[in-house]
Formats: C-alpha cells, structure tokens, sequence
C-alpha cells in the first residue's frame, strides 16, 4: 500500500460514520474519487456513485460506508445518557470505552464500568439498554444543554499499527470495502476500452442492507461485487469449527454459493490463476451478509458477488486486517476488469 493509499485509508477511519449518519464519511469518499472519477453523484440518503466510463457492460464495486455505534435513547436527571444499538453492537465490550457523542459539536464521554472492587462477582453483561455514558455532566439539565436524544454514539478513533502490514482500528468494518472501490476506480480511470465502472459508497449496510438497495434498484448494472469484510478464523480465540479456513494475509476471499453469481466466481477466479493474485474461498450456502443479497434480487436480479477481506476480532473496537489484502483486492479487480469485455452477458446457462 503506497502513502497516498494509506493516507486516505487512515481519513476514512478516522471519520466517524454510525448507520443513519454517514454524511462525514461519505465527503471524505466523495472528495477522494472526484480526483479521477468521471462524474460522482449521490442520492437522497447519502449513497455515493463514482463512474468510470467504458463499454455498454457496467460493473459497480461497492462498499459500505456505515459503521455500529450507538444512539442517545434518553438522558436521566443525573446526565447520563442512555444508549440504544447501531446495528449489531457487542455489550461484551462496550463497557470502560471511550466514546464521542456526535451532537451539534462533539461531546467526549465514556461508557461505564463498575470498579471490579464493587461488583458481586458474576459474568453476566449488561444489555446496551442498561448501558449509560458518562459526559462528567452534573445533572441532566447541564447534560441536555450538551446533547440531545438521538444524537449518535461511536467509540473513540483510532488506527494502530501491529506487526508487518497488520493494522488495528475500530471501523475497518467496511472502510477497507469502500477504500477497495475507491482504489479500484482510480486503477482503471485512465484505462482504454471495457466495461464501465461504478464505484458505490452505500450507507445503511448495518441496519439490514438498506442503501444497496436503493442504489440496486437505480442504478440496475450488469454486475455487482460488494467488497466487505469477512471472519478471518485464525484469530485469538477464534473457534476452530466455525466459518471457513479463512486467515489474514493469505489474499481475498472469493464466496461461492447463494448471492454469488457462479459466472463472477469463475471469472474472479480465473483472473487470479492468470495474475498470480493469490485468493481464498468461502462458502456461503444461505447468505452473505452483505450488500450483494441486496443487489442480487433487484431489477429482476443483477449478477452478485461477495468479495471479502479477512478481518479479525469484527464488531469490536479492536478490528484487525492485513493491509496486503487489501492490495491485492483491487489488484484482482482490476485483473478481472482487464478479462471482461465491454460487452460482457452474465448469464447462466440453462
């Protein structure tokens, strides 16, 4: 990963993007393709589209920009703020974090966690209901003159690199999807002839796909490939028999089965045979959990595929990646590009 690369794959982990609030984000996104992009839109919800021009045949590689976090459900006399889920949050871990309330200016606080000196003793968790952040505010009058109920919560931000090309940081679920569209279009900006690209920035993906639906349906391409995050099993902890043999490091993974389109799987494979690019494989029987179960069923159904990159510790302030996967997804793209003419059908053959 060059320096400009991982500068803009530190803004956009260091841009907080809860689920229904996206729009700081998606500037950051937006900003970057406009450098290389042929026209870059975006809708009523905040969806971003970055075109590559090219042949009749279009392609959108998408990523979701979206991250969990929590809401201000109510604040109590005291002035501590009651939280509520952003998609699917781990109460394992949120106690004892540092958070930033996003209210009309950010407000610093923290989620708390009884002194273990003070606790009886069991291992339950607290559900996120019974959860509150402490702003240091002294009662809840001087609390609501800092934020307001429905005000976004994420745990605070920050990227640390481990050893080699590992990196550690809270919102690499899906900020690596989205950089991985982004650099894909700048790799084939200035190419000659096949197909036209989309680069997607979807918000919502957390709370039940919902911003790859509404780019599926008007937006209606020949293919869709949603790069996203996957459970990369070799992980501390991580249960041996469940999931695939799936680890950091060892490339980017290719689903098979259900949304995934069994003419992209070959044509990603293939490419990777051809570039040397090495790829692992996933099953995916039921669902992928992605925003291609979104776009496969639209507009009568457009050819999908899952496209994940290994991620450790998912969900949790501590996510883990290796930067070279990331690398070689856009070089797998870009070699499947490079294989797909301008007039490409995606069909399976009855």
């Amino acid at each position: 990963m060059d320096e400009r690369q991982r500068e803009f794959l530190d803004e956009l982990l260091m841009t907080p993007s809860p689920s229904g609030f996206e729009a700081n984000g998606q500037r950051v996104w937006t900003e970057y393709v406009r450098g290389f992009a042929d026209e870059v839109r975006t809708d009523a919800y905040g969806n971003a589209v970055a075109v590559s021009e090219g042949g009749s045949t279009s392609i959108a590689v998408v990523g979701h920009a979206d991250q969990i976090g929590y809401i201000v459900r109510r604040i109590d006399d005291d002035g501590y703020l009651h939280l509520g889920p952003i998609g699917g949050v781990d109460e394992s871990v949120s106690r004892g974090q540092y958070v930033t309330v996003h209210a009309d200016e950010p407000v610093s606080g923290v989620i708390g966690q009884t002194a273990i000196h003070l606790r009886e003793g069991d291992d339950e968790y607290d559900e996120i209901r019974d959860q509150k952040v402490d702003v240091g505010a002294d009662d809840g009058e001087s609390a609501r003159e800092l934020v307001s109920v429905g005000d976004p919560i994420t745990v605070e931000s920050r990227v640390r690199e481990l050893q080699g090309t590992r990196l550690a940081a809270s919102g690499l679920d899906n900020r690596v999807g989205t950089w991985t569209a982004a650099e894909l279009l700048r790799a084939v900006a200035d190419r000659k002839g096949g197909p036209t690209v989309y680069a997607v920035s979807t918000v919502q993906e957390e709370l039940g796909v919902r911003g790859a639906e509404m780019v599926g349906f008007d937006l209606a391409p020949d293919a869709a490939i949603a790069v996203d995050v996957t459970h990369a099993n070799d992980g501390a902890g991580a249960p041996a028999d469940r999931g695939g043999d799936i680890e950091l490091g060892g490339g980017p993974v290719i689903g098979r089965g259900s949304a995934n389109h069994p003419v992209l799987v070959d044509a990603l494979r293939t490419a990777a045979d051809e570039a040397e690019i090495p790829v692992q494989l996933e099953a995916r029987g039921i669902a992928t959990g992605t925003d291609a179960d979104a776009f496969y069923t639209a507009r009568g159904g457009i050819a999908s595929l899952n496209l994940g990159l290994p991620n450790r510790y998912m969900h949790t302030p501590v996510e883990v990646v290796d930067t070279d996967d990331l690398v070689g997804a856009v070089e797998l793209l870009a070699a499947t590009l490079d294989r797909t003419a301008e007039d490409e059908q995606f069909r399976v053959e009855v």
